[in-house]
Formats: C-alpha cells, structure tokens, sequence
C-alpha cells in the first residue's frame, strides 16, 4: 500500500490564508510559524463515506447495458405536482415551435419567425461593457450578515409573476439586499453542507404537494468525493456571492465593486466608458443602475421567465482573478420552483463550469452535479497554474506569478513557505509558466439543458491576470507582455482591453427571447448580439487595443472580419450602390486562441498562407472559423493602416449557415459591403430570403482622438519567422516542441484514446453519439466512465520535478457534420489535422475547443497532446454545438489517483439532497485504443 498523504507531505498553507492588509501579516506569520493547519486527505474516501468508490466489473457488459434501459440520471430535476417526472422535452407549445408555410426556403430562426425589431435602428445604443463581480476578502472572523436566501414571492411583471409563487422569483429589492449583507454566511466547508435545511422548502413542499426530507442548503454532493481537494492548501482567499435569477432591472448592487471604482482611466470621470448605457443621460454616469434587461432599449423588456442572468441583470457580468489567488464562488439559485414556467425553454437546476479552468471535479460543473432553486453550491476556484506538482514548485521563475499592489502580501508555498511580499509588482508562484491563460467563461452545464440555460443567460467572461499578462502595458519587467489595457491601476486595468460576447439570438413577437428545443441538430438564430445587444456602438482611442471575442451562440459559427468606411469611392471594396461610401480591410493580429496566449502572433493582413491552401487573401482581415465556446484575441491598431480619429469602423460576420448542423461558407467581405449578399424579409415578413440574416455588420467602432503615448505590445515583433518580418519574439511558448525529438519522445509511449463523433446507433430522442476508443457508440450516460486516466503523482513539496501523465488523443468525425468539441480541464497542444500540420493560428497555441467535422477550415480528425496534473475526479468532454451535446454528445472522463482502481460513483441529485449509484467503465476506459502513437507528419 502506498504511503499516505498525511504522511508524507510535509508543507501545507495555513488554514486562514488570504491576501492581507499589513495590519494582520504579523498575527498570521506568527500562526504559519508555529503550526501547521489540518493536512489535506487525497485518499479515496473510505467504505462509510456516502461517496466511497465500488469495485469496476470484471465483465462490464451487462452493467453496460443495463445503462441503456436505466431511468434518466437527471430526472430528480424534472419533479412535478403529486410525484410526476416531466418529459425532459415538455410539450411543444406556441412559444417553442412556430409553424411556417413550407414555401420559404431558409429557416431562420430554426423552425421560427423572423424577430421584430419594434421600430429600433442599428447604430442606436451604445455596447454595454462587462460589469465586474468584484471579489472580496474571504474572513473566517469577519461578521456576517445571516439573513436568510430570499423565498419568492408574488409580484408584478415583468420581475415577477403576479399569482404563483412556484413561478415567481424573490423580489428584487429583497436580493440586492441579501447580496449585500457582509462578508458571507454560512462560512464555506470543505464537504458539503448537509447541516443547514433549503430556506424555500415550505414553498417547494406546497409545489410538489409532499413534505421534503431535510433539504440541504448547498446543492453540492455530500462526502469526501466530492469535497473541496486540498482545501486548505488552496484556501479560497477572496470570494463573492452571484444568484441565477430572472430578468430584472440593474439596482446598482456592483457599482462600489468595480476594480476601477468609476474613478480610473476610461471608467473614470471624461473617459469613454464612464457613461455606461446612454451617453445622453447623464444618470448613467459611473454607475449599472437603472440599466433595464434591453436588446435595444426600442424593445419591451425581458420578462422574469425568458432570460436567466447571473445578478438577473444586464451588463453581463466578468469575474477578474489573479494566478496564486484562489476564488470562492458563492452561487445561488433562484430560478422558479416549477420547472414549467420557462417560457418554453430553459431548466432551472444549474450545475456551472468555468471553462477551461485548471480546477478540481467538484469544481468543474459537472453535468449531473446540479443543484435546485433556494440552493447555493460553493465553487472553489485554486487559480494555480498547472504543473504546480510538478515544475517550478520552488516558485522561482519570475514568469510564473502573482501580479500586485505595492503592500500586498500572498502566502506561497514554496521552498520556505510563508507571506511574501509584492516586489516591483508581482510574487513568484508555483507552476508551469507556459501554462499561464488568459481568456475564460463560465457557464451553465445542466445534462440534456446546457444549450437552452447558456443561451438563455448562463454565461459569464472570466479574465485570468499574471506576472505576463498584467493588464498593466506601463510595466517593462522583461516578463510583463504589455497587452493593450491601460495603466492607472497596478493590474487589471480594462481601458484598452475589451471583452465581446458574440452570439446569435431571437425574439418573439412579444419581444421576448425565444428558443427551438426540438431541433436536434442545431439551432440558428436570426439577430447577432453582442454583449446582450443588437447592433450597438463603440468609441475607442486612436491606439491600440485587445478585444477577447467569445462565441458563445448555441450552433452558429462565426467568421469575423473588420473594415473601415470611407468617404466616396477611394477604397478598395465599393459599398452598396448610391451609398456614396467604400471599405477597406483593416488587418489585425491574433494574439490568443481559447484562453491561452500564442507563442507567436499571427497576422490577419493578407501577407502570409496561414493555413497552406495557397490563399493569402481569404484571411486579410478576417478571422479563421470560430466554433461555439472558442475565444480569439486579437489586437487591433486604431491609428495605423489608414486607420485615424474621426473613422468609422465595422465588425462584420462572414460565416453563412442553412442549418445548425454544419456551418457552410465563408462569405466574401466584398459581397458583404457591397450588399450583394443581404438577406431580406420576404414581403409577408413570415420569412428571410437571399440568404443568413446575421452575415453583416454587428458593431460599428467610432475613433477618438488619443492624447497618450500607446507603450502596448507591438505584435508585429512577435510574429512568426514565415512571415519575413519582425524580431520573432515568443510570447508564451508551447510545453511541447513538434520539431524537438526528445519532445516528441515522451509521446511515443503514451497512452492513446480516439474519440469518434457521430449518429452510429443514435435514437429520434438521442440522435448524437460518441465512441471512444474503437468501442460501442453510445448516448450520454453520467454514470457510464468512457475514459481515465491516473495521475503520476499525488500533491508534491518543493523541489519536485516531473511531467506529469500525458496522453495524446485523437477526435473524429464523419458524414459531414461539424463538431466543435471541447475537452475539460487541460489545454492540448495540436499535433496534426489529418495527418497534416495544423494551420498557424493553431500551430501556436493550446486548446481547449478543437473543432473537427463538415465546413469550411475544419477536418475530420485533429490529433493533440495532453496532461493531467494536480486533482482528480469526474470530468466532461463533449461537442459544444449543445444542442449536440444536450441530444447525448457528451461522455464522461475521470482523472483517478495514483494508483486508484475503484470507480468513482455518480451523484443523483433531488429536491432531498443527492444520492450516489455506482459508475461503469466501457472496457477501456484504462487502456486506450491500443494503437500507440504517430509522431510524424
């Protein structure tokens, strides 16, 4: 038997470790000093647990197969009146499914009507900005307010319902005032909750028409499997508390905790972003308050039932973390108690992933670990980079750390733990540097209603800030990047750095949000939005700046381009004709891909074949295929190429679909402008005609004067050598070297897992499959473990060295349909597409979305490097088109302990609190394919 962890590891943080004000360092050195906390268990948890691990089958045929016939693993969140289990589906109603006429060739929205725009013009608004959480400082001495999470009540519309608390929501009055209360109650733990009862039990008992069985307060499964891994070694530190609610209007509740206090740079007094929804309305002058749930402020508010936000507010809202800090998520549920009232789409139990996080599996959002209205589940975010077992666990690499405010102190558990202090802006941390990310969400993962919860309003950006991405372009430490953001404050700094969620969308006739849930193929909407919005504007300076653009529609792809409008015809693309205006291209380059920087920046201007095809062209300007959940970075130079104050810019999508099945083709920007290519309503406007009406302009960019000298990165000396200009910098370089045999080396005895996406065996109410390693296809089972992979090591002291396991995968596709496929937990490194290199804009980069299947830029197999490092539990990998996903193509992997061979169980989540059955592994799930590894072109 192995050593136990208790006794072997030596250095742990002190159980009240947080970023201190130098008025408690001395008290908690002296702690960390003369004891040591409570040592973390990294066990499996034992045979009295309610999480304990069971014995896989010899022959897991028949458990296998008994799977097939097994009631639904979420059906506790279907509950209805007297017993009754919904149909997970429901029953089509006038709000899901719109017949039209079958005379009408295109079909968008998917199986709906084209979305009214109640009288508004494009140009009109102004882009709201991302809205900060805002952390604080988590206490475990701190008073805190104990009133209890607010049980709904009646209320007018559209906030609330006026007769039926079971589909109501709190008032909103009543949860900015919970939000509010201090610090946080009841005090976070390291397993689950159980002590404390649902506050809306009596309302859920009157609903369900039984009484409930001690109801837990937190939605969390119970037990060692899934408590927070190594609690106190990565004691949260800062915390912060968000409810899913209903639309509401904004009351202002974050105003106080923006990191910029409305006071600094562009947020500040005379910047750009000062005013936050009306530059006209001097009411909105730093502050969110009064911001109404809007598309377009010509349109009816959204209703209480058709959209879900975090807050139930607009902005949409952006959490900003730091490397060596972890984070608590205090997430609460307050979605109605009647699964019904949704206005036709939507499941209000939520279980929320934070992509791609490097976080353990009770953090991770598993599918079928949702948690119930009234509930909360604590999300407990390490922030450490990977590797952190394995390299740098002396913490000495100036690249690997905490970027901070003169007098700030972090306990770091290096060589000599202890509090160190912020030197020149940063403190070194463990972990592998060239692991450091950037650009990241969060989002709802609820089984078989991911698609129809995100696009209703369960989605959140997340920036990760370090020693090389600083959000600070002033300091030049030789470490620091100096991405466009500004320089105000010592980190974080968002004046020049801007996040843009991209997603299509539509409306009813109410303008209400509205949604296709039987469509299993995909759905399509009809309206591009950013940021929540249809067609705003923005101002930025004469400079450069870094927009991180997330995709974050159901089914649709995007290609996105940028051109400049000229005066008359002195441009290269005319505009439509009698406009009197022209365009241009104005090239771009991109910096990172999914949430991690690039090791080199990659030209979008027409100077180099990025993908091999022998077409310069088709990329000036314009992005690569951009898949659901995929994130691009890019820098953009508002006063070169033409570029000057005064201009007027554009964003356009070029992608074209029929249908949510695959994305078809790449529009040229020309025909855009042109307005050659322009859908139109057909003349009984039951219909589009002449094409996808979301190809077009999406946000027009209004140049200002700058007064400042721009010290940002200059991404021209980062590019590729094959570009014939520039120093050839590396921004962050890959951990694997394609061209480095001893790199290629470690690949050659590596496990092999192939993952096949498709429809073998698929059923009418679960068309989509995945067959992993050349086995049986299956639909989605959560408790079906399709692959598993151990970890090399168990929690490490400093000086540890080692890779940690790595793997290689291989994805595929066939019959023509597009998959963008995520892949939890890890980034992997792509080795080939095909069986050829991949195109520049992948080559450079870690990714955690690898898109394979029919269309434009895509192929049917990707191969990638991968590794698994640090914690251990039950993870997802699944196709993020999540009407796939939602319609079975998802599967579940486990990262086991060294030397594990009993499987984890599965939670079953009820209104009573959750249950575990025993989980199955496929025949091998341990093993791979079997068919070892090419590491050749």
């Amino acid at each position: 038997m192995k050593t136990s962890y208790r006794a072997r590891h030596k250095r742990v943080r002190p159980g009240t470790n947080f970023v201190l004000s130098a008025v408690c360092v001395a008290a908690l050195t002296s702690v960390a000093l003369n004891a040591e906390a409570a040592l973390d268990p990294f066990e499996a948890p034992p045979p009295t647990d309610p999480s304990h691990y069971t014995e896989q089958p010899a022959d897991p045929t028949q458990p296998l197969l008994d799977l097939l016939t097994a009631p639904e693993a979420n059906e506790g969140a279907l509950e209805l009146t007297g017993g009754v289990i919904g149909d997970k589906r429901g029953a089509p109603t006038v709000d899901n499914v719109l017949q039209r006429a079958a005379l009408y060739p295109f079909n968008y929205p998917t199986n709906g009507l084209p979305s009214p725009l109640f009288g508004a013009q494009e140009w009109t608004q102004k882009l709201l900005m991302f809205e900060e959480f805002g952390t604080e400082k988590l206490d475990p001495n701190a008073a805190a307010g104990t009133d209890p999470f607010p049980r709904p009540t009646v209320g007018p519309l559209p906030e609330q319902d006026p007769s039926n608390v079971a589909a109501s929501a709190p008032a909103s009055a009543a949860l900015d005032t919970f939000l509010k209360q201090a610090s946080i109650w009841p005090y976070p733990t390291r397993e689950a909750n159980t002590s404390l009862q649902n506050p809306w039990k009596p309302d859920v008992e009157q609903f369900l028409g039984r009484f409930l069985t001690n109801p837990p307060a937190e939605g969390r499964p119970p037990g060692e499997g899934w408590a927070h891994q190594r609690w106190n070694e990565f004691y949260p530190q800062e915390f912060y508390k968000t409810v899913q609610a209903g639309a509401r209007t904004n009351g202002g509740l974050r105003d106080g905790r923006q990191h910029h206090g409305y006071k600094m740079g562009e947020y500040g007094p005379g910047g750009l972003y000062y005013n936050t929804a009306d530059n006209a309305k001097t009411e909105y002058n730093g502050t969110a308050k009064g911001i109404a749930p809007k598309i377009h402020p010509n349109f009816p508010a959204q209703q209480h039932e058709s959209v879900w936000t975090f807050d139930g507010t607009f902005p949409p809202k952006l959490l900003m973390a730091r490397y060596g800090q972890p984070i608590l998520m205090r997430h609460y549920n307050a979605l109605p108690i009647d699964p019904q009232r949704n206005r036709g789409f939507g499941l209000h139990t939520i279980t929320t992933h934070e992509h791609n996080g490097h976080n353990p599996a009770e953090s991770d959002g598993y599918a079928n670990a949702f948690f119930f209205p009234g509930q909360f589940y604590d999300y407990r975010w390490p922030m450490q980079l990977a590797g952190y077992d394995t390299i740098n666990t002396t913490a000495s690499d100036p690249r690997a750390a905490f970027p901070c405010a003169p007098g700030e102190k972090l306990w770091v558990n290096d060589a000599s733990p202890g509090m160190k202090d912020c030197v020149n802006g940063s403190i070194k941390v463990r972990g592998d540097w060239r692991e450091t990310m950037s650009t990241h969400w969060f989002h709802d993962h609820m089984l078989d209603f991911t698609a129809q919860n995100v696009y209703k309003g369960n989605a959140v950006m997340m920036n990760y800030y370090s020693a090389l991405d600083r959000g600070n372009e002033a300091i030049d430490d030789g470490v620091n990047l100096k991405m466009p953001s500004g320089s105000a404050m010592a980190w974080g700094n968002r004046d020049y750095d801007i996040n843009l969620l991209v997603a299509d969308k539509a409306w009813d006739k109410d303008g209400q949000l509205w949604f296709n849930p039987f469509n299993t193929d995909g759905f399509i909407g009809d309206r591009l939005t950013v940021n929540w919005q249809w067609k705003p504007t923005l101002d930025v300076r004469a400079r450069r700046y870094r927009f991180r653009i997330l995709n974050g529609s159901v089914s649709r792809y995007l290609s996105i381009g940028l051109v400049k409008e000229c005066a008359g015809n002195t441009c290269e693309m005319p505009g439509p004709k009698g406009s009197g205006v022209s365009y241009k291209r104005v090239p771009f380059h991109l910096v990172a891909n999914d949430g991690n920087i690039l090791e080199h920046a990659v030209p979008f201007d027409g100077t180099m074949d990025l993908d091999g095809d022998g077409d310069k062209v088709e990329h000036n300007a314009v992005l690569p295929t951009q898949g659901i959940a995929e994130r691009y970075d890019i820098v953009v130079d508002f006063a070169k190429n033409g570029v000057k104050a005064g201009d007027k810019l554009f964003f356009v999508n070029t992608m074209h679909h029929d249908t949510g099945v695959v994305n078809k083709v790449r529009i040229p920007l020309a025909d855009i402008v042109s307005e050659k290519y322009k859908a139109v309503l057909t003349p009984d406007k039951q219909s589009w005609d002449k094409g996808d009406p979301t190809v077009g302009k999406f946000l027009q960019v209004n140049v200002k004067a700058y007064s400042g000298v721009d010290t940002s990165l200059d991404p021209t000396q980062y590019e590729p050598v094959a570009s014939g200009r520039g120093l050839h910098k590396k921004m962050i370089p890959l951990w694997l070297d394609r061209d480095n045999p001893a790199d290629m080396a470690k690949l050659a005895n590596a496990i092999h897992h192939s993952f096949h996406f498709g429809r073998s065996s698929g059923t009418d109410e679960a068309p989509w499959t995945i067959k992993a390693d050349g086995g049986t296809a299956y639909n989605m089972d959560p408790r079906r473990i399709s692959s598993a992979q151990q970890l090399s090591t168990g929690p490490t002291d400093a000086g540890t060295t080692g890779d940690g396991t790595i793997q290689v995968w291989k994805l595929q596709s066939g019959g023509g349909w597009a998959h963008p496929v995520h892949v939890h937990f890890e980034e992997g490194i792509v080795l080939k597409r095909d069986g050829l290199p991949p195109p520049e804009w992948e080559k450079w980069a870690r990714k955690d979305v690898y898109r394979i299947g029919g269309g434009d830029e895509n192929t049917g197999t990707i191969e990638f490097a991968i590794h698994f490092r640090e914690f251990a539990g039950t993870y997802m990998e699944h196709c993020h088109n999540t009407q796939h996903e939602d319609n079975s193509m998802l599967l579940r992997w486990d990262i086991e302990r060294p030397g594990q061979f009993l499987v984890m169980p599965t939670p079953l989540p009820t209104w009573d609190g959750v249950e575990y059955t025993p989980s199955v592994g496929v025949p091998t799930f341990r093993t791979g394919d079997g068919l070892g590894v090419s590491t050749t072109n």
